[in-house]
C-alpha cells in the first residue's frame, strides 16, 4: 500500500531580504487543519505587493521566520476541521487569507477566510479575487463613502485592485475615470467599466484629466502610488473629495493648504485593519458580483512556483500593470 503523502513543495523564507531569500523546498510538512480550519489543495495563488513588503522586513506585520508567503489562493478542499460545516472535501474555493501560506501545494486557512468559488470562474481567476476585490470594496464604500452618481478616479486602474475597483464602481452606479501606463492597459481599463482612461506615463496627463468634461467633479480617487501622485490628487479633487490611499512606496511632500478650501481629505486603507463586520459586508458584495456576473477577474502574468523570485521582482518593477499576477502550483 502506498504511503500517504506528508510533505509538499512550498516557498519558504528563512530571513527577510530581497527576492533571493525565497526558497522552493520539496520537503515541507503537509499542514494539518485544526478544528476551525480548511485544508486546501492549491491550484493558484495571487502575488500581491504586500507580499514583497512583508518579505523585505519593512512591513508593520512581520511573520515568524521561517514562513511561506501568500494570502489569496484558489483550489479544492482536501480536508476540513471537525467544527467546519460550510465546506466539504472536493469543494471549489478561494481564500482571502491563509494561516500556513499560499505559495505552496497545500495550505490551511481559517474557515472565515474561505469562500465558495463560482463555477463561472476558473482557478486562476479565483486567485485574483480575495485581496483585490475586498480591498476595492473596502476603499470605495466602507472608507471612501462612495455613492451612486459620484465620480471616481482610479489611479493605476489596470492592476488587480484597479480592475476590481472599476468593475465594482460600475456595478454600483458610479462614473469611472482610470489611468494606466500602456495602450493595452488603457484598453483593459475601459473593458473593465471605466468611462474614460488616461495614460499616466504622458507628461501632460494631469492637464488632460483637468481638461476632460468627464473629470469636472471628481469625488473619490483610489490611489495605488501615493508617493508619486498624492500632490496631484489633491488638485484634482472637487469639494468634499477624498483620496483613498491603497498603496505607497515612499514619501512625498504636499501642501496641506490644498485640502482646506475644498475641505478634502486623505484616508489610508488597509484591508487587514477592517473589522469582522466589514469583512462580512465585503464578502457579501463580492460573492453577489460573482453570482450576477459583473465580477470578472483579469489574470495577467502567470508563473510556476519555481519562478517566484521573478514574479516578486516583476510586480514591483514591470512597466504597466495588466491584471492580477498569479503563481500556478
Amino acid at each position: 500500500m502506498a504511503k500517504a503523502k506528508n510533505v509538499m513543495r512550498a516557498v519558504r523564507v528563512f530571513e527577510f531580504g530581497g527576492p533571493e531569500v525565497l526558497k522552493v523546498k520539496t520537503d515541507v510538512p503537509l499542514p494539518v487543519p485544526n478544528n476551525d480550519q480548511v485544508l486546501i489543495k492549491v491550484n493558484a495563488c495571487g502575488v500581491n505587493p504586500v507580499d514583497i513588503y512583508i518579505r523585505s522586513g519593512t512591513y508593520k506585520r512581520k511573520p515568524t521566520l521561517p514562513y511561506t508567503p501568500g494570502e489569496d489562493v484558489s483550489g479544492i478542499v482536501h480536508a476540513v476541521g471537525k467544527n467546519v460545516t460550510s465546506f466539504k472535501k472536493g469543494d471549489r474555493v478561494f481564500t482571502l487569507d491563509t494561516d500556513s501560506g499560499g505559495y505552496a501545494e497545500y495550505t490551511v486557512a481559517a474557515v472565515d477566510s474561505v469562500f465558495p468559488l463560482s463555477d463561472k470562474l476558473d482557478f486562476k481567476q479565483g486567485a485574483a479575487i480575495g485581496i483585490p476585490y475586498f480591498t476595492a470594496y473596502h476603499a470605495l464604500f466602507q472608507k471612501g463613502c462612495a455613492k451612486a452618481g459620484e465620480t471616481v478616479l482610479v489611479h493605476g486602474a489596470s492592476g488587480g485592485v484597479g480592475i476590481a475597483a472599476c468593475q465594482i464602481a460600475r456595478a454600483y452606479g458610479l462614473k469611472i475615470l482610470g489611468t494606466a501606463g500602456t495602450e493595452a492597459g488603457m484598453s483593459l481599463v475601459l473593458k473593465s467599466g471605466a468611462h474614460a482612461v488616461f495614460n499616466h506615463n504622458k507628461e501632460n496627463y494631469i492637464s488632460e484629466i483637468q481638461g476632460s468634461p468627464a473629470a469636472q467633479n471628481i469625488n473619490i480617487i483610489i490611489e495605488m502610488l501615493a508617493d508619486v501622485n498624492l500632490d496631484n490628487d489633491l488638485k484634482l479633487l472637487s469639494s468634499g473629495g477624498r483620496v483613498m490611499i491603497v498603496g505607497s512606496r515612499g514619501v512625498i511632500q504636499i501642501n496641506p493648504r490644498e485640502t482646506m478650501a475644498k475641505e478634502t481629505s486623505i484616508r489610508g486603507v488597509s484591508l487587514f485593519s477592517a473589522t469582522k463586520e466589514e469583512m462580512k459586508q465585503c464578502a457579501a458584495a463580492v460573492l453577489a458580483g460573482a453570482e450576477v456576473g459583473w465580477l470578472k477577474p483579469f489574470v495577467g502574468r502567470e508563473y510556476p512556483l519555481e519562478k517566484v523570485a521573478q514574479a516578486q521582482k516583476d510586480i514591483i518593477h514591470s512597466q504597466g500593470a495588466m491584471g492580477k499576477m498569479v503563481l500556478v502550483v
